[in-house]
């Protein structure tokens, strides 16, 4: 094998299933990397899935209102912030509850709790920073999604233990990842109505999709542990229970959309509901390729929903152009 064929080799304390060669183990000040490894910004499709739907929400309430303007800018990017920063107080916590699991699973015992690097005081001064830097940018939006925001803290804590006591735990996880959605379309109009709350419930089933995907990797680890997954409980079933979870996000944020948009033009409609029938064929290509034996390529799946994801923003931004 000639030299450049050779994959990099991983930096000392890197995370398993973090991509080699990632900027923290690249440029990031070395004592800084176990704490940014906590927060997974070695892996940044966890932030991505995170503001998606901040940016699905604004996005709407942009469609629904005709206004986006200063304050629809400063919302995404404060947005794109948080989802940085709560991101990774999420990680956090998450590896703090769970670095006992942690030392146990292949893929996740290289984390730097159970490796070592963060002890676990540490870690919850960590967590504390990023959640109050997260506060800061909140303040800056309107009453109604700043309260919104403190109540996200409700899933956000419970996720972690939700593989305990429920074979579901991904409902959590996309309970806690899908909460901009309604946040954001509160940041720009002030108050909640049923666009963003179908938006919110296409985001879960979008969250049971690609997180069930992505818990194959860890089936047989969380068999001999004992912790609960969907990936576990549906088995030879997992691409029956995908298509249905494919099909409830596409018709569910149709609905969003429909009801988001419907006193614009039809031109402006037609392209806002691309964003869904877009997103569905990227989720059906998903599918096709899912095969429960293949870790690297249920990693590669779950990390192509940042561009599944993506699909829905562009649709709706061209629609608000016109």
């Amino acid at each position: 094998m000639k030299a450049a064929d050779r994959m990099p080799e991983a930096e000392e304390g890197s995370v398993a299933d973090a991509p080699r060669g990632n900027w923290v183990d690249r440029l990031a000040p070395r004592r800084t990397r176990p704490y940014l490894r906590l927060s997974r910004a070695d892996r940044p499709i966890g932030t991505w899935l995170l503001l998606l739907p901040c940016w699905w929400g604004l996005l709407l309430a942009a469609l629904a209102t005709d206004g986006f303007g200063l304050k629809g800018a400063w919302i995404a990017i404060g947005c794109a912030l948080g989802a940085f920063l709560m991101r990774g107080a999420g990680c956090t916590w998450n590896d703090v509850t769970d670095r006992h699991i942690d030392g146990s699973v292949a893929r996740t015992r290289s984390r730097p709790i159970p490796s070592g690097q963060v002890r676990v005081v540490q870690a919850l001064i960590w967590m504390a920073t990023q959640t109050l830097l997260s506060l800061l940018i909140l303040l800056t939006f309107d009453w109604a999604a700043i309260w919104l925001g403190v109540a996200s803290l409700v899933p956000v804590a419970v996720y972690p233990f939700a593989k305990r006591f429920t074979w579901w735990p991904q409902v959590f996880l996309g309970l806690a990842f899908n909460w901009g959605a309604l946040l954001a379309w509160a940041a720009l109009t002030g108050s909640l109505s049923w666009a963003p709350v179908a938006l919110y419930l296409s985001g879960i089933a979008w969250t049971l999709f690609y997180d069930t995907i992505y818990a194959h990797q860890d089936a047989e680890d969380d068999a001999l542990i004992g912790v609960k997954s969907t990936a576990r409980l549906f088995g030879d079933r997992s691409r029956i229970w995908l298509r249905g979870f494919l099909v409830a996000t596409v018709l569910l944020m149709g609905l969003a959309v429909l009801l988001a948009a419907r006193d614009r033009s039809v031109l402006s409609l037609v392209v806002a509901l691309g964003g869904p029938w877009a997103m569905g064929w990227h989720m059906v290509w998903q599918l096709a390729r899912f095969d429960p034996a293949d870790n690297a390529g249920l990693l590669r799946l779950f990390r192509s929903n940042r561009d599944a994801g993506l699909l829905p923003v562009l649709f709706s931004a061209a629609a608000l152009a016109l």
